[in-house]
């Protein structure tokens, strides 16, 4: 299993927080997580999601999961 740094998640809540105009601060607050702990899952550095949370954020966003997060292809070397 790869190291937990090593992961292909990608977040896309910056993408989601401006078409919707909404702050990092106040989906915090409606979400009812710190901002340390949210801005460590904006930026990619989050070793876990809590489905709650993740439930909390798609309401509040008005998202799916998949909205939220997508999963980087595997670059594969070229075969011979």
């Amino acid at each position: 299993m790869p190291p937990e740094d090593d992961h292909r998640v990608e977040v896309h809540l910056d993408k989601l927080l401006a078409e919707r105009g909404i702050t990092l601060t106040e989906l915090a607050d409606r979400v009812g997580i710190t901002l340390a702990n949210l801005s460590v899952l904006k930026n990619g550095r989050a070793r876990a999601v809590r489905f709650s949370t993740l439930t909390a954020l798609c309401d509040v966003l008005r998202c799916q999961p998949g909205e939220l997060f997508t999963v980087r292809r595997e670059e594969r070397p070229p075969g011979p």
